[in-house]
């Protein structure tokens, strides 16, 4: 009996697995795409933001049809404590431009357009199917999966594993570890909606204008976290999250955390009068260049969050899962088209590829800084927020008090924070770091 056999299966459907697989599938290999949801984007009802030059590398003319809700013209960045935000923005009109450089958009909207692409390429998605287990030969190659359907072992040259960074695949069959609680962060976000107009009129927005907040402490309690804002046409992605090794060190409750966060006076009134729909919690990895496993073997490479490619430094994710999506496709394309077996020493081929992208030098060149923040937490998210939050109120209160004094309090308690939290060493680790 003649066995069907793949050229490669891509486990999962999320950025990084709908760009391995288009991009394998466009070039004429057989791809088969496993996705354990209903459908692909089922488990993603969050929002996010979408880097398009990544995309417009797999698919030029996306901005066709794609789903997309606003083009981001607006960055915010707040330093919060518990009454106020010391904030950061950066707006400019070079962002109305004719293809915009960022959006939001809204996973499962975006995840089933993505998937529909996959298809129209070649490729075979299967949902509501878990693989269960890396198939095996005798040398210890993979030669495809095991699933939860009747049928075997589904045949492959190759299997890319985007399952995700909690997947157990590879972890099963040995290829990696289990992410640490220090190098995975869990958020926890919310959906509310309103009309389009009214979030126009509460950001300052016209057209499909978006608008982005990213918030960092005391909202954290002391870890090592961020919340966020996202505006959509009529609705607001809100979320927050922290380090799963703070939230078992604290026993603070996530939600918890996003519902003091929407009660912040900063963020409360962008929120009246919403609605809320959705909930979901979801986990990013967080440890950087130094917690990547090993990308590839005999018969198999892995991709996305699952590789732990996620720049915490600069809160970007799905650009980095695309693009290592899309390397690792065009890698197994290149060894087919050679007529090479994908051995380990083939496949590596994805790997070379990878570091000479923004994806490995990104990560290398901030190798330093996630391991500085997460060791420092409190006081990057608790110490300096309250300091910086003090000397700005110092600066603008005008109640009588001379301004020399003022002064003397805010250098008082600067003073105070270097020797007791070690104000300047960490301002110089960090710089190192960022170097």
């Amino acid at each position: 009996m003649t066995v069907e056999k793949f050229d490669a299966i891509v486990v999962g459907a999320g950025m990084s697995g709908n760009a391995a697989a288009y991009t394998m599938a466009s070039r004429g290999l057989k791809v088969l795409q496993l996705e354990r949801g209903e459908y692909p984007g089922s488990k993603n009802v969050q929002g996010a933001i979408l880097y398009a030059n990544m995309l417009e590398t797999i698919i030029p003319d996306f901005r066709d049809d794609a789903p997309l809700e606003r083009h981001l013209v607006e960055q915010r960045f707040w330093v919060m404590d518990d009454t106020s935000h010391t904030g950061m923005h950066y707006r400019s009109d070079d962002f109305n431009e004719p293809a915009p450089n960022r959006y939001t958009i809204i996973r499962a909207q975006f995840d089933k357009w993505f998937s529909r692409k996959v298809r129209a390429a070649g490729a075979i998605v299967l949902c509501e199917t878990t693989a269960t287990e890396l198939a095996l030969d005798g040398d210890g190659k993979v030669i495809g999966v095991h699933t939860d359907r009747e049928g075997g072992i589904i045949h492959a040259e190759a299997v890319v594993l985007a399952e995700g960074v909690n997947g157990l695949l590879g972890t099963r069959a040995g290829f990696r570890k289990l992410p640490k609680p220090e190098a995975v962060a869990l958020a926890v976000k919310e959906m509310h909606f309103l009309p389009e107009e009214v979030i126009a009129e509460r950001f300052g927005l016209s057209g499909n204008q978006g608008c982005v907040i990213e918030a960092a402490g005391t909202i954290s309690r002391g870890m090592a976290g961020l919340g966020f804002l996202y505006t959509n046409k009529e609705s607001i992605s809100l979320g927050i999250g922290c380090l799963v090794s703070d939230f078992a060190a604290t026993m603070e409750r996530p939600y918890a955390l996003l519902e003091a966060f929407k009660g912040h006076p900063s963020i409360r009134p962008l929120l009246a009068g919403s609605e809320i729909k959705e909930y979901a919690a979801h986990l990013i990895p967080e440890g950087g260049f130094k917690a990547i496993p090993q990308l590839f073997g005999n018969g198999w490479v892995v991709v996305g969050d699952a590789a732990q490619l996620n720049n915490a430094v600069h809160r970007e994710g799905s650009n980095l899962a695309m693009t290592s999506g899309r390397i690792a496709g065009e890698a197994i394309a290149m060894v087919k088209s050679r007529g090479r077996p994908m051995t380990s020493e083939n496949l590596s081929l994805y790997k070379a590829m990878l570091d000479k992208s923004f994806v490995v030098k990104d990560l290398r060149k901030y190798k330093d800084m996630p391991a500085l923040i997460h060791t420092n937490s409190r006081n990057f998210f608790m110490t300096y927020p309250q300091l910086l939050s003090q000397a700005a109120q110092n600066f603008v209160r005008v109640d009588g008090t001379p301004k020399i004094e003022k002064e003397r309090a805010t250098t008082a308690a600067f003073v105070k924070a270097r020797s007791r939290w070690g104000l300047v060493s960490d301002a110089v680790r960090l710089a190192l770091a960022w170097r």
